[in-house]
C-alpha cells in the first residue's frame, strides 16, 4: 500500500492552495449568455447571415464585468463583422451564443476555452487555454 510521505502531502495541499489564484483567468467551464438589451427585430438563426459589432476582452474573474485585457473590437475598425451563423466560420462561443438574438439586442457571451480558441494562441493578444468575453451588438439578420 502507498502511503505518501509528510513532504509530499505539504506539496500537494501548497499546490492545490495555489492553484485556484493560477487559473482564474480560465476557469470558465460552460458558455455564459448574459442579455443586457432584448432586441425587437429579426431573429438570428441558423444559416442567416449575421451582422454585428462585438467588443473582446480576455476573460478577468476579478474584473468589473470580468473584462480583462481587451483584445479585439470591430468598433475600432468602425465595420461591422458578418457571417452566416452555425457553419463553424466564428469560434463556437459565437454561433452558440448569438443563435436566438434579436436585432438591437446587445448580449455578453462568457467563453470557456473549449467554446473559444482552445489551446490556440491567437497573435499576441489571446494565449492557449483562454475564457474570453465578448459584448455583441446585433444589428442585422439577412
Amino acid at each position: 500500500m502507498y502511503r505518501p510521505s509528510l513532504l509530499t502531502a505539504a506539496l500537494l495541499l501548497a499546490v492545490a492552495a495555489i492553484a485556484p489564484s493560477v487559473c482564474a483567468a480560465t476557469d470558465l467551464s460552460r458558455l455564459d449568455v448574459i442579455d443586457r438589451q432584448v432586441g425587437t427585430g429579426a431573429v438570428a438563426r441558423n444559416g442567416a447571415v449575421v451582422e454585428l459589432n462585438y467588443i473582446g476582452w480576455l476573460y478577468d474573474e476579478n474584473a468589473k464585468d470580468h473584462h480583462g485585457a481587451k483584445v479585439d473590437s470591430s468598433y475600432d475598425r468602425a465595420q461591422t463583422i458578418s457571417f452566416t451563423l452555425g457553419e463553424g466560420k466564428v469560434i463556437p462561443g459565437w454561433d452558440k451564443g448569438i443563435k436566438g438574438m434579436r436585432v438591437g439586442g446587445k448580449r455578453t457571451l462568457l467563453i470557456p476555452p473549449k467554446f473559444g480558441y482552445g489551446g490556440r494562441r491567437v497573435g499576441n493578444a489571446v494565449p492557449p487555454n483562454a475564457s474570453l468575453v465578448f459584448d455583441i451588438e446585433l444589428v442585422g439578420v439577412h
